[in-house]
């Protein structure tokens, strides 16, 4: 898609720098009923846990239990057999 944009803009004498980023995880905390995900870009997503009903019903144990997936392309909490994909969230998925 963005080198759509690119190539539109291009047709009209514009010239643009397009980056392509991938939102990757760094971190994920929990409070007040939020999932908290850290990027590795500084970024912040916060999520309600009511979201995920698997992780919404976790011990602290089971929360603070998760592996990063593909370098933090998605999360996995093994304990709870939960799988979150940072894109998604980005998008508003749940």
């Amino acid at each position: 898609m963005l080198q759509r944009v690119n190539n539109c803009l291009r047709k009209h004498g514009v010239s643009a720098l397009v980056i392509e980023t991938c939102a990757l995880a760094k971190s994920v905390q929990f409070s007040d009923g939020d999932m908290i995900i850290l990027l590795v870009d500084g970024r912040t997503i916060a999520v309600p846990l009511l979201w995920f009903p698997r992780l919404a019903s976790a011990s602290q144990k089971q929360f603070a239990n998760y592996e990063l997936l593909g370098d933090g392309k998605g999360i996995h909490w093994p304990d709870v057999d939960e799988d979150i994909s940072v894109t998604g969230l980005l998008s508003g998925n749940h």
